[in-house]
């Protein structure tokens, strides 16, 4: 070959390979060679144009596009080709089968949700698990039948993301759906294997039925004398499709159907997902954006209830299980809960703001342990509902609308705690009109996006007893608050036992969970990522958080935030790692608004600073980053992030070896809701000139293409 081959990768389905430079017969034979078999089909724009096309699809094309785009390769036996006038291309699955339903926008919430699964791959961020014990005779047909009522009635149970169209993410609501139940035999799986399998197995998003239910029998207990046990059940949902609320008001629903025998029960339920999406789109936002103006947390707002640490090791003694996110327990006795619901109502406040004033004090800790003046900003995220908006029947609606909202209060030594819970009551009602407004909204309103400024490092979420109740199940005991479908249930000798939430991870360090048991104690459950915070550290923030809602009740009525925090003294305060640094290096910013990013992938091999150079090259208006060699590959999905938040144009390039990184990284993108970026690959990874001209001449021949205008 003699010049360097410059390729950009184009989205299909299939994808093809956009070749720019002399095309030499032998260097192609010898790449597709070192490939899996496929049919090629080559179509001939000049000389130096080719479109080159491969089925079956998937096919490795980042990785052809590294050979391609290489020095030319030894000559191997020619495999089979054939070369056409415009390339056939097959057509996608699910093509010719009728007319694709409508789509609609996914909502603000949605896409941030969306965004945290993508830049986070392996991680299982906003997978949620519900876990049940079913007691009695199970009728797996019926039991199928009653979930296939459902699916049929349900939208939300039938929703999937649209294949990109040139927009950012959009929802599809597909007709007809098959429930996906997974059942085991007593000794076919190990329990807590099987649930954390399922929570770390990545939903196919644009697959329909996002609501994956595993039966596990178990053995029958020693000595009852039943041939079979109880049936553990196992929901796994993501979050960007439904939350909580839903998939316990769906539990509800299916267990009317299956005392039904699996008949339907009434047609689709309204209002549905679709409902949603229309009314969010006739919001006026600008209340919303004066309001969040005004009420967002001062940027220098303490945001998590520890110091900061530079140490990036274990403390001696100290068990580091590993990546991801660390879970910890503590529970309210029953009693303990009941005093603190009266000790909070004496001061005009509930159990939810009590817990939202104990993490308030443990901020103000944090940062009186760093001798921060008074008065200190404190802000953390609390859940809602998302349920508290003008669409009628609301309550009741199937979908992705669990929410949180940033709260802040400066707070002050000889505040009295009486005051705090008065004002984190007043400033929660504030914002009780705009459960519809999401985090990323309210950063891009603010100027926080992607900046170190953003209020959302920590979330409370709590969960009372009536909305348990209210949303698939009530008290095991008799009363207003027990389900009629309890009794129904056991004159079918059947038992449910009330389930139970395993809460998600979630994008930021800590999430606080609370929850009432059956019995009336109050749960805490904490989750943790553990590149901030160790194990240790995370657990003793836990337990500090327990200690004050045990003990707040015991202090007199004029107890004020130093008096509460001296119950606190002798435990030290927890450490966090400092938030990891962008690892993108920003080359040149975009030249207008909206033009885009471009993202410089490194080459197995190459220098540092290899694409310093590029700018001189390349004068198109997007902003072009690249990232230091070695690198996790996430991290350039994480550098293009704000662009994709933003809605603008993204493109990977790089150096000969570094198709494939980026191709992948492209169809993560793509099977996230957003259109797939091109890929633009040429010259090898040596850092001269002639790799910033093949590059620049790849990315310019990628401009020249009117797809790109659009994501």
């Amino acid at each position: 070959m003699s010049a360097a081959m410059a390729v950009v990768l184009v989205p299909g389905p299939p994808p093809s390979l956009e070749l720019h430079g002399p095309l030499e017969a032998a260097h192609l034979e010898a790449a597709l060679a070192l490939l899996p078999a496929c049919e090629p089909t080559l179509e001939r724009h000049s000389d130096t144009h080719h479109t080159l096309t491969v089925a079956p699809h998937p096919y490795p094309v980042g990785l052809l596009s590294d050979l391609l785009s290489a020095a030319p390769a030894r000559p191997r036996p020619r495999p089979r080709t054939r070369s056409t006038g415009p390339a056939s291309r097959p057509r996608a699955a699910g093509c010719g089968r009728g007319p694709r339903p409508p789509a609609v926008p996914a909502s603000p919430l949605q896409r941030d949700l969306l965004l945290d699964t993508l830049v986070r791959p392996g991680a299982g961020l906003h997978v949620e698990q519900l876990l049940a014990r079913w007691y009695g005779p199970l009728d797996l047909p019926r039991f199928t039948a009653a979930w296939r009522t459902l699916y049929d009635g349900d939208a939300a149970l039938r929703t999937a993301l649209a294949d990109s169209a040139g927009a950012p993410p959009s929802m599809v609501v597909h007709p007809r759906v098959d429930p996906r139940i997974e059942h085991h035999g007593a000794g076919g799986a190990d329990w807590h294997s099987l649930v954390l399998c399922e929570r770390l197995r990545e939903f196919d998003l644009r697959d329909p039925g996002q609501l994956r239910i595993v039966l596990l029998d178990e053995d029958a207990p020693p000595g009852s004398g039943s041939p079979s046990g109880p049936t553990r059940i196992l929901f796994t949902y993501h979050r960007a499709f439904l939350d909580e609320r839903s998939v316990r008001g769906l539990l509800r629903a299916f267990l009317r159907a299956y005392l039904a025998d699996g008949r339907p029960l009434g047609g689709e339920r309204r209002p549905d997902v679709r409902d949603h999406a229309h009314w969010l789109a006739r919001q006026d936002t600008s209340a919303a954006r004066e309001f969040w103006w005004r009420a967002a947390p001062p940027p220098d707002a303490v945001t998590l209830p520890a110091v900061r640490s530079d140490d990036q090791g274990t403390r001696a003694g100290e068990a580091q299980e590993g990546p991801g996110h660390g879970r910890n327990r503590a529970r309210l006795t029953p009693l303990e809960a009941a005093r603190l619901r009266a000790w909070a109502a004496a001061q005009g406040a509930t159990e939810s703001t009590a817990l939202h004033a104990v993490w308030a004090l443990l901020l103000y800790r944090a940062a009186a342990r760093a001798r921060r003046p008074d008065p200190v900003a404190v802000a953390f995220s609390v859940a809602v509902s998302g349920r508290g908006i003008t669409l009628a029947g609301a309550e009741l609606l199937s979908g992705a609308l669990g929410n949180s909202l940033p709260l802040d209060v400066a707070v002050r030594a000889h505040m009295p705690v009486a005051l705090l819970l008065d004002t984190l009551s007043g400033h929660a009602l504030d914002r009780a009109a705009y459960e519809w407004v999401s985090a990323g909204q309210i950063e891009d309103w603010t100027g926080r996006r992607g900046t170190a400024a953003a209020p959302f490092e920590s979330l409370v979420v709590f969960e009372p007893q009536a909305a348990a109740a209210h949303t698939g199940w009530g008290s095991s005991g008799t009363g207003p608050g027990r389900d009629a479908v309890v009794d129904e249930l056991a004159e079918a000798g059947v038992q449910l036992d009330p389930p139970e939430v395993l809460a998600a991870h979630t994008a930021l360090p800590f999430t606080l969970f609370a929850h009432h048991d059956t019995s009336g104690g109050l749960v805490l459950t904490s989750v943790h990522d553990r590149a901030r915070f160790q194990d240790a550290d995370a657990a003793g923030l836990l337990s500090q958080a327990a200690l004050l809602l045990r003990t707040l009740p015991d202090g007199r009525g004029a107890l004020d935030v130093s008096g509460a925090l001296e119950l606190l003294d002798g435990i030290p305060v927890p450490r966090v790692r400092p938030r990891p640094a962008a690892a993108a290096r920003v080359l040149r910013a975009a030249a207008r608004p909206g033009a885009g990013t471009i993202c410089l992938l490194p080459a197995p091999g190459s220098p540092p600073g290899c694409y310093d150079g590029l700018p001189e090259f390349y004068d198109g208006p997007q902003a072009l980053v690249t990232l230091p060699a070695g690198d996790d590959p996430a991290l350039y999905l994480q550098a293009l992030r704000p662009a994709l938040a933003r809605g603008e144009p993204v493109w990977l390039g790089g150096a000969s070896g570094a198709g494939d990184a980026a191709w992948r990284a492209a169809e993560r993108i793509a099977a996230h809701g957003w259109q797939p970026p091109l890929v633009a690959v040429a010259g090898a990874a040596d850092g001269g000139t002639g790799l910033l001209r093949s590059l620049a001449r790849a990315l310019t021949a990628a401009a020249r293409r009117p797809r790109l205008g659009t994501v």
